[in-house]
């Protein structure tokens, strides 16, 4: 399935994949940590889990989406897993995680298969990259978040982003 609904650097892209919708129950996938470990959805059963989509960690919006996502949800629950999905090779998301030195973000990485841009809609068809986006998903597997950015040079709402995250934790 292929929608163009996004942009990067002005220029329209084509996603691909179908977005999951509030609600369903979340997409598995299939993952590789900095440490090439294959993750998937179940990796994390019964915790909440907040999916920061990101280009590249490379670039400077990418960066300070994870920075900042690590700041905000630091200490916030035992019960929560953070996570930046990218098409980084493992290689490059370990160097970022320790030159950066963030250690409650789960560096993942989508280049073997796609599963995961493919299942949640944010396959930039023209780049093999990510589209910036933020998924939440409650401790049952449910989609309770959706934001996809509509310029990827843009950064996503955060504030909307972490009200919904506390309002997931407190149930």
């Amino acid at each position: 399935m292929e929608r163009q609904v996004s942009r990067m650097g002005g220029n329209i892209i084509t996603l691909l994949g179908k977005t999951p919708n509030l609600g369903d129950m979340a997409p598995d996938f299939a993952l590789r940590d900095s440490d090439l470990l294959q993750v998937t959805l179940a990796t994390y059963a019964g915790k909440v889990k907040l999916l920061s989509v990101v280009p590249s960690i490379e670039t400077t919006v990418c960066d300070q989406q994870t920075k900042r996502l690590s700041k905000e949800t630091a200490g916030m629950s035992e019960d929560l897993v953070v996570a930046s999905v990218s098409m980084d090779l493992p290689f490059a998301l370990k160097r970022w995680t320790t030159s950066c030195k963030v250690k409650n973000v789960i560096m993942l990485s989508d280049y073997m298969d796609s599963s995961f841009g493919m299942a949640y809609g944010v396959l930039i068809k023209e780049l093999k990259l990510l589209n910036r986006s933020i998924f939440i998903v409650d401790r049952q597997d449910t989609l309770q978040y959706v934001e996809i950015v509509d310029e990827n040079d843009n950064h996503p709402n955060y504030e909307r982003a972490l009200a919904a995250l506390a309002r997931i934790l407190k149930k």
